[in-house]
């Protein structure tokens, strides 16, 4: 009793700061998962029991911006299929290949995202996209960008039912390029999104695999206090800022998870 009295004291906390970090970073996995290895969760059904704890930072932060999502309903419809479709897919894919197969690439993809977060502005991207444009045909350069896109939503999806370290920064770092939108708008698109795909991978972890339920509940309820206070945060701070918080942070998880990889 005295153990899962000293656990909820430890994920509860640890819960709020992961909250803050998924629903304004996306790295809620430098806090969240550690947490439950600490207290002596194994490592894949750590993952499995922070992907359903994880939704509840969906939960709070959609809770908490109803203001950037109001007029952006048509956009969530088009990103919500491509995360859980990918979801599903990785959700089984760990299933059958446990993610620690994978923990060699993933630094590299992290490390990738964070750089990417770097690019110049949506404004100064623009111009550099249509000089650029000129010197191609038009239309074939539109498909081709969709395509790219759908892709690329899909991919985090099921990167994220799979192992889901940074997931959140991988998808910001696309709505970064590819948004017309603030960082406030696309970063609640990415909170809700991922939001479903836990939810998802969650439903089949339930059933193929083993949650800690009662580990759920101290690390949800933070991580729905620490979602829902997220947004907030994110306008409170110019955009270049946040993102080169995020970008950074990208940059020490990717460090040391190459660093436990290798």
């Amino acid at each position: 009793m005295l153990e899962n009295l000293n656990s909820w004291l430890i994920l509860f906390p640890a819960g709020i700061l992961a909250g803050i970090l998924s629903s304004v970073t996306g790295l809620a996995s430098l806090v969240s998962y550690p947490a439950l290895l600490v207290i002596g969760v194994p490592p894949v059904f750590a993952n499995v029991t922070n992907t359903a704890a994880l939704v509840l930072t969906g939960l709070g932060s959609s809770t908490s911006s109803q203001k950037e999502l109001k007029n952006h309903k048509k956009e969530l419809l088009k990103i919500l299929p491509l995360t859980i479709i990918g979801s599903i897919f990785g959700s089984f894919i760990l299933l059958i290949e446990p993610a620690s197969s994978f923990t060699h690439i993933v630094p590299f993809f992290i490390l990738f995202a964070g750089l990417l977060l770097l690019f110049p502005a949506n404004k100064e991207r623009k111009e550099i996209e249509n000089q650029t444009l000129k010197k191609v045909n038009g239309k074939n350069s539109v498909i081709l960008k969709k395509i790219a896109y759908v892709i690329a939503v899909f991919l985090v999806g099921a990167y994220g039912g799979y192992f889901g370290a940074a997931a959140g920064v991988i998808m910001l770092a696309i709505f970064s390029i590819t948004s017309k939108s603030g960082f406030p708008v696309y970063n609640a698109l990415k909170n809700v999104s991922l939001g479903f795909s836990n939810l998802v991978a969650t439903i089949i972890y339930a059933f193929r695999s083993h949650i800690y339920w009662l580990l759920v509940i101290p690390l949800g309820a933070g991580l729905f206090l620490g979602g829902y206070i997220g947004p907030k945060i994110v306008r409170m701070f110019p955009e270049k800022i946040i993102k080169a918080a995020v970008a950074l942070g990208a940059i020490i998880l990717a460090a040391s998870l190459f660093i436990q990889a290798y």
